[in-house]
């Protein structure tokens, strides 16, 4: 690890930190501590470090601010890059569109959009990840999707940086060429709609809402658990099963919503995949339906 510390430094990679808990970026607040985490300022710099990690062999993972991962609290071998606040800009490329940084949350993308009175960012606007992150999974709320809104994808294949158009990005329900292939997002160009700011205002204020009333925001999670299936709703068998309440350790299905697994206090990473399987297990037991994780699950 001394060697590819070397070598960062070497590239004049300034954000590097040691032994840093990943829990602190997570909103699982779980995560154990990783050997090398970098946060990442520029394209430039990320597609040197990319560079760098191929040519020694090195694996790597890149992460946004954790708002749907749930990561071992192990001791974390892998280099981590970070993408959150230093790699963040947002720029309006015409009277339609804006191009937003991997780093850049959803709110702060849909707010630069409410103050320029752009529209079809509402229903989203509350999902607490970054943009990176929604492309990757194609992030949706309350019937839209990331995809709806996407004309490009910049990201990094082949070390080389390139501009994906969005028919390229194999978008699917929590799916996208990104989880196929690999390729680091960089950030993505948003074709909005001209709209009265009061009205957006006032979606967003509603989405907010609905949010605050039906899901366990007072507590550490990382969204919703388990994708939807085919004619079903997850929260609605697993709360026809009976488990809200159900717990291991700190970790507990939520009884606001049963979506969610919530972070009592102190869970760790095995109590939480120990409450997944036990939810998928009596799921499937009693409506012979299997479910899913939509959360990525990293087990070093």
């Amino acid at each position: 690890m001394k060697k590819i510390l070397d070598e960062l430094k070497k590239l004049n990679i300034k954000n590097i930190l040691v032994d840093e808990s990943l829990s602190k970026y997570t909103t699982f607040k779980i995560g154990g501590p990783a050997k090398i985490l970098i946060e990442a300022v520029s394209d430039e710099e990320i597609l040197k470090i990319i560079k760098l990690f191929d040519e020694k062999n090195e694996n790597y993972l890149i992460i946004g601010n954790g708002s749907n991962l749930l990561i071992s609290d192990k001791v974390f071998e892998r280099p981590v890059i970070v993408l959150d606040k230093n790699f963040a800009k947002i720029e309006r490329i015409d009277e339609v569109t804006l191009y937003a940084e991997s780093g850049a949350s959803l709110k702060s993308l849909a707010n630069k959009a409410l103050d320029l009175g752009l529209g079809g960012l509402e229903a989203i606007s509350g999902i607490p990840g970054t943009v990176g992150g929604a492309v990757y999974m194609n992030a949706g709320a309350y019937g839209s999707e990331i995809k709806d809104v996407v004309t490009k994808i910049r990201c990094i294949k082949d070390e080389k940086i390139v501009e994906l158009d969005a028919s390229e990005a194999n978008f699917a329900h929590r799916r996208s060429i990104f989880q196929e292939k690999g390729y680091v997002i960089l950030g993505a160009y948003f074709k909005l709609e001209k709209k009265a700011r009061e009205e957006i205002k006032a979606e967003q204020k509603d989405y907010t809402q609905r949010r605050v009333d039906k899901q366990p925001l007072e507590y550490p999670s990382a969204g919703s658990v388990f994708k939807r299936p085919t004619g079903y709703y997850a929260s609605k068998l697993i709360e026809d099963a009976g488990l809200k309440g159900l717990s291991v350790g700190g970790a507990m299905v939520s009884k606001k919503h049963s979506g969610f697994i919530i972070n009592t206090g102190g869970a760790s990473f095995e109590d939480v995949v120990t409450l997944i399987e036990k939810v998928k297990a009596i799921v499937k037991e009693k409506f012979a339906v299997v479910l899913e994780e939509e959360i990525r699950i990293i087990n070093e």
